[in-house]
């Protein structure tokens, strides 16, 4: 006879004792592992003496979703009923989002509250899987209150509970959520002091390491910028470090992180605190020293208050244009004016980094304070050129009755380049209605979405409808519908137009690689001839000082009978000084005139055919 299987001890208790073990206590990487013991299944994470399999069939994710619904529905009384429930039903660890979504989908009356919450605490405290306590952890996303916000705290510290625990928490404390994020989040070695310091609480080091780490782009995501936001209490921060420069200008980085197009759209309108905070570096940014790096950030954040996510905050009447024309007052400064013109040799990265961004602020530095959108305006389109050190796209920013569209309606990429709307003619409102792609997700459409609308003419009306997006994050059903938009179509063509004109955005290179684009539109046989195509063509992030222009090359392309797959080539044209039309010219005699595969490299396609077209492939090592 078997002797008797050990329970298993709590993960609860398991995951304090890792964090007593810890040096820091904080635990190493994105989080602890569930250490293993002899009582428990390392393949399912159930107690041995459980049923570890479902005699059934492995099941779809919808069959799955279902008997996690059977197993939650009653709602059991006690933890034990529930343990047992998931272990024979086949509920493991890998359904933790599926068992989220079916307790936030139960029907909780009132008057179950309490005995729901119980169980949350004793799942919790006391449950031993990963399903269980998953379960408990979205009952107190609903339930929970104060007093259970240690418990999640350092649940959430194992891996495979952080998610469901800092959801839980967001609804809470969302200090603690976002302290729980960073640390297990966060592992690059340069964000660490800070993250030990908000995790330690220590207000001091905190304010020390937020001044000490680098703030750029690579170091800090639109997610990451937002939550060491909230971690930090940056209006409690603020108001004990009134005269502070380094802070205030670290805060305002914060800021443009978390607006920044580039990355996650909804992180700025996530963060509660945002107005006051904007408030507050806006009035004290005359603490701020008159270089061009601060007037970078201080321009973005006027971008953003003008016509960015900025524009979509709570902002009480009036405070919003106040802090606007206080920023555009400022800039107008000499001494800050002085910043874009000074000269500057470039010698390294740093100086090449100045000069990109005071070249930036000569052309974009009284954009956003020439014409903001006003409440009643109808359509309104703006481009704008983010600040190229940190990597912003250039966007087409459209914005109806004084409000941006793409960032109120879609949250996983910003709008589409002036390149692709204005240049091809697709904001026009032509006889036939055009179905047009405002915005694409940051991944690709066919990952995250995109978000579509068709633009049609009524009459002396222009008719924006039957909008295609997805359902925004976290949600469970599809996107709402939303309202169709009309124009008055006099108002609308000549606003069209003079977006389509608008060129005093753009930087040489950039002007350079449209003309080229153009040039091959209107004579598709300068690439044909060398059985090329057209691919993309514009300017990038990492050379924002040359053209870059793509093209797919395929035996037999000009003949219209290709053969084998495409390679993908790329030429580089550097801005040489000369004027942007001389350049483009240049380049389209070359092409004309010589092979461009010569003087281009492979960029993309596969080794196979790159080697069987007698072509080197550049992606080794």
């Amino acid at each position: 006879m078997s002797a008797p299987a050990v329970p298993s001890p709590a993960l609860y208790d398991q995951v304090r004792r890792l964090r007593q073990e810890s040096p820091d206590g904080l635990p190493p990487g994105r989080g602890f592992d569930l250490p293993a013991d002899s009582s428990t299944d390392l393949r399912t994470g159930f107690p041995a003496d459980l049923p570890s399999e479902r005699p059934e069939t492995r099941l779809s994710r919808r069959e799955m979703a279902g008997v996690v619904r059977e197993a939650l529905n009653p709602l059991p009384e006690d933890p034990a009923t529930l343990h047992r429930r998931f272990a024979e039903l086949g509920v493991r660890g890998r359904h933790r989002n599926l068992i989220g979504s079916a307790v936030a989908a139960l029907p909780l009356p009132a008057d179950e509250h309490a005995t729901a919450r119980a169980l949350a605490r004793q799942l919790t405290r006391t449950g031993s899987t990963v399903p269980a306590v998953t379960a408990g952890l979205a009952l107190l996303t609903r339930l929970g209150e104060p007093e259970d916000v240690p418990y999640l705290s350092t649940l959430g510290l194992l891996r495979s509970l952080t998610g469901p625990a800092v959801q839980a928490l967001d609804a809470l404390d969302r200090r603690s959520a976002a302290v729980l994020w960073l640390v297990t989040s966060v592992s690059r070695g340069e964000l660490r002091p800070l993250v030990r310091a908000l995790g330690a609480g220590d207000d001091r080091a905190v304010r020390s390491e937020l001044v000490a780490f680098r703030a750029e782009p690579r170091f800090l995501g639109a997610t990451t910028a937002r939550r060491i936001a909230e971690a930090a209490r940056l209006p409690d921060l603020l108001a004990g470090h009134p005269a502070d420069p380094a802070l205030l200008a670290r805060v305002a980085r914060l800021l443009v992180r978390m607006g920044c197009a580039s990355d996650n759209t909804t992180e700025l309108l996530t963060y509660r605190e945002a107005p006051a905070v904007y408030e507050t570096v806006v009035t004290r940014a005359g603490l701020l020293p008159p270089t061009v790096e601060q007037h970078a950030t201080l321009l973005s954040l006027a971008l953003d208050l003008s016509s960015g996510p900025g524009v979509l905050l709570d902002w009480p009447s009036g405070c919003r244009e106040t802090l606007l024309a206080s920023l555009g007052r400022q800039l107008a400064e000499l001494s800050w004016t002085a910043t874009a013109t000074a000269g500057l040799a470039p010698e390294g990265p740093a100086d090449v980094a100045r000069r990109l961004r005071a070249d930036w602020i000569r052309r974009t530095g009284r954009r956003p304070f020439r014409c903001p959108a006003a409440p009643d305006m109808g359509l309104r389109v703006e481009i704008v050129a983010g600040d190229p050190v940190d990597r912003a796209p250039v966007e087409t920013r459209v914005l109806v009755d004084g409000r941006p569209l793409v960032p109120a309606v879609f949250a996983h990429g910003p709008a589409h380049s002036p390149e692709e709307l204005l240049d091809e003619g697709l904001l026009r409102a032509g006889p036939e209605p055009r179905r047009v792609r405002l915005a694409e997700a940051w991944c690709s459409e066919g990952c995250c979405g995109a978000l579509h609308v068709t633009i049609r003419r009524d009459g002396d009306r222009v008719v924006w409808e039957d909008w295609r997006r997805p359902p925004p994050p976290g949600s469970r059903g599809p996107a709402p519908e939303l309202p169709v938009l009309r124009f008055d179509a006099t108002a609308y063509d000549a606003e069209i137009a003079r977006a389509e004109e608008d060129r005093a955005w753009a930087w040489p290179a950039r002007t350079v690689a449209r003309l080229i684009k153009a040039g091959l539109v209107e004579r598709p046989e300068l690439l044909s001839r060398w059985d090329a195509r057209r691919g993309w063509i514009s300017t990038g992030h990492e050379e924002p000082d040359t053209a870059q222009v793509h093209f797919w090359y395929q035996p037999g392309l000009g003949a219209g009978r290709p053969e084998g797959d495409p390679l993908v080539f790329r030429w580089t044209v550097p801005d040489d000084g000369t004027p942007p039309e001389a350049q483009a010219a240049a380049a389209l005699r070359r092409l004309a005139e010589e092979d461009p595969k010569s003087y281009s490299r492979v960029s993309g396609g596969t080794r196979k055919r790159a080697e069987e077209l007698g072509y080197t492939w550049p992606f080794d090592g």
